[in-house]
């Protein structure tokens, strides 16, 4: 009853949290002709309710695709049209074909920020805390509160949903099918991430930890015998659950074809979500980040860039799959997503700033198993969207969610007392380096001067980008620099990630549980 009565304030904080950073401003407000993010969901309201089906993804005298043109798949755009419907009941003006543009509102900012936190309320929090309740450590249980605490109080994703305004479904869709797979539910799992996939494309991210842990589960129960009955579940369940969600565009080879183009905009080239705009980039990935150097725009062709993006992110990101496949097991599977994601998100083609919330949200998962290197990681995704966050003047909520984030962080779990190699999960690495590498007696010391640096160093820039004026020569100075730096800290945590996991003897010790 205690834990329950904990929860509850934990909660009740978490959800203070977010309508407090929601009274704040949002993307694009009152700057038109575009608006922003927000702007792109209520013109998704006002399509979806107003336009057949057919002429959703379609460009049309009533469907202009170059303003806000829907681009996610079908289940973001029936949760639009859900949402149109009780906006019509409530005021018809805010969905109003082509009158309703740029609409801008008390009562409707009001109305759009509820539709966030409801969303939250029924999807994202529930899954956050049945995962922290299911954590089979004993430690872990006495403290689901506590973890919970720390991430419900993710800054990124907070300013993101309720500051900047998107809608937290698909990565909760997504933890509800980690929750699932954690009880070998694998069927709902795969129910629960296929929704994930068909509320955004970028879930993408998680799909092949998703694949490989099943496959993995199969070829261990044997392909002659168990392990075949459950792949033919799994893959009927698969089928099933995408013919459900596109069954209205099957009705024509167009139709989906349109939907697919709209997905996947490859002509758009590798640097399209690099703010939109040729480089300066804003973006913490590899690519924007050498284009400060090497105007890979200017020199490589978009089709050459698809294909040296691939080629680099399947790469990175094989190990672990290698791994997980041979080796499944729950603790492999959570640690492949950040992998994967991170991989993902450095390497790939045509990402945003946002897409670092595919990496964190898994990192999330894994808070109560190495807290020091997980708050290390989230306060470095939050900062990597510094330059999108100002821009939509969320800098003091920003600063708050940050100092709240890391200090729970330390009075929770006591980062900086959980610093060693084992702490890290370093420490068969640390075993096959005996002998060879002096300095890893003082590595915890080495950690905690990183952490502090990085840290002090965040703060600089942060103070610098929202107080400090650019010389003339190099305007885009900070956002670069927040960029860059981001990109760096991401490469040595992907590093740190694929140590852990190729050099984890942890995972052969759990096969056994699923063989």
């Amino acid at each position: 009853m205690e834990k329950w009565s904990l929860m509850t304030i934990t909660v009740l904080l978490a959800l203070t949290v977010r309508w407090t950073v929601s009274l704040g401003s949002y993307s694009g407000a009152g700057k038109p002709p575009m608006y922003g993010d927000y702007e792109a969901q209520r013109h998704w309201q006002e399509v979806t309710y107003n336009l057949p089906i057919r002429q959703w993804y379609f460009n049309t005298s009533d469907n202009n695709l170059l303003y806000w043109g829907l681009d996610y798949p079908p289940l973001t755009a029936y949760h639009s049209f859900v949402c149109a419907y009780i906006a019509k009941l409530i005021n018809p003006d805010w969905i109003a074909l082509h009158t309703s543009r740029g609409y801008e509102s008390q009562p409707h900012k009001l109305f759009m920020r509820t539709t966030v936190f409801v969303a939250d309320l029924l999807v994202y929090i529930p899954a956050v805390i049945l995962y922290c309740f299911s954590l089979k450590e004993t430690s872990a249980k006495k403290k689901a509160s506590i973890c919970a605490l720390c991430i419900l109080l993710y800054p990124g994703l907070i300013l993101i949903d309720h500051g900047h305004f998107q809608y937290p479904l698909s990565l909760g869709f997504a933890l509800w099918g980690v929750l699932y797979l954690s009880y070998d539910w694998d069927l709902l799992g795969s129910v629960a991430f296929c929704l994930a996939l068909n509320y955004k494309q970028m879930e993408l991210y998680h799909s092949l930890p998703f694949f490989c842990y099943l496959l993995g589960k199969c070829f261990k129960k044997g392909l002659k015998g168990k392990g075949l009955v459950l792949l033919t579940k799994i893959a009927g369940t698969v089928v099933v659950c995408f013919a459900v969600c596109w069954l209205p565009f099957c009705t024509d080879m167009e139709q989906i074809m349109q939907v697919l183009r709209r997905l996947f905009p490859i002509d758009r080239g590798l640097f399209e979500a690099c703010m939109f705009s040729s480089p300066p980039p804003r973006l913490a990935n590899i690519w924007c980040s050498l284009s400060v150097l090497i105007k890979i725009k200017n020199i490589v062709s978009p089709q050459t860039q698809l294909k040296l993006s691939f080629a680099v992110t399947f790469l990175s990101l094989l190990p672990t799959c290698i791994k997980l496949t041979v080796q499944p097991s729950l603790r492999g599977f959570k640690f492949a997503l950040v992998s994967c994601a991170l991989s993902f998100f450095l390497f790939s083609f045509q990402v945003h700033e946002k897409s670092i919330l595919l990496v964190s949200i898994p990192v999330c998962l894994i808070i109560n198993e190495i807290p020091f290197m997980a708050t290390w990681f989230l306060l470095v995704s939050t900062f990597s969207m510094l330059p999108l966050l100002l821009k939509d003047g969320l800098l003091l909520a920003y600063a708050v969610t940050m100092l709240a984030f890391l200090s729970a962080c330390v009075a929770s779990f006591s980062i900086f007392e959980k610093t060693s190699a084992e702490d890290l999960q370093l420490k068969p690495f640390s075993l096959s380096l005996k002998g060879h590498v002096s300095w890893f007696k003082s590595f915890p010391k080495i950690v905690r001067s990183l952490f502090l640096l990085s840290v002090t160093l965040m703060g600089i820039l942060s103070l610098m980008s929202a107080a400090v004026h650019p010389p003339q020569r190099l305007p885009d100075l900070f956002p670069v620099s927040v960029s860059i730096i981001s990109c760096l800290h991401f490469l040595l945590f992907l590093v740190y990630f694929n140590v852990v996991i190729l050099w984890d003897s942890k995972n052969s010790r759990s096969q056994k549980k699923i063989s």
